[in-house]
């Protein structure tokens, strides 16, 4: 019975540091984007997605650090699944209409424009940006 007891133990002490371990890998790998160690943090954030499939922040990372390196496809690839996860990440919307902005493809900007306005908390005033590079935009066409 005792042996039974400590067998049990062991596993469930297993299981819980192991559980800390995955929900600690998001807090590691943001550490390390922080410090601009984005291969390291990559990995990490990649590695929580396995263990944590619906967080969407992790997501969100990856698509800021495919946006330095400059791999077009993946950041939009993962902004997507950010928003799918999460509809109202405004971050995501944000660097979305960054991109379509850089195609010319105002319908899709004008969507999450206005998406973006409903949603927006906190970078409420990065709406600025986006009208202003509109603006500039529709400048150079007119020349």
């Amino acid at each position: 019975m005792i042996k039974r007891f400590s067998l049990l133990l062991v596993l469930s002490l297993f299981i819980l540091e192991n559980a800390f371990s995955q929900d600690d890998f998001f807090t590691k790998a943001k550490k390390l984007y922080e410090s601009k160690k984005y291969e390291e943090s990559k990995f990490l954030f990649q590695r929580d997605i396995v263990f944590n499939p619906k967080k969407a922040n992790s997501y969100l990372f990856l698509a800021k650090i495919f946006k330095i390196e400059e791999n077009l496809k993946e950041e939009e690839k993962n902004l997507n699944t950010t928003l799918l996860l999460d509809p109202k990440n405004e971050e995501a919307i944000f660097l979305l209409m960054n991109i379509e902005i850089e195609r010319s493809n105002f319908t899709k900007v004008n969507e999450l424009k206005q998406k973006f306005e409903k949603v927006c908390l906190n970078l409420c005033l990065k709406m600025s940006l986006i009208d202003e590079k509109l603006k500039n935009f529709d400048t150079k066409n007119e020349s």
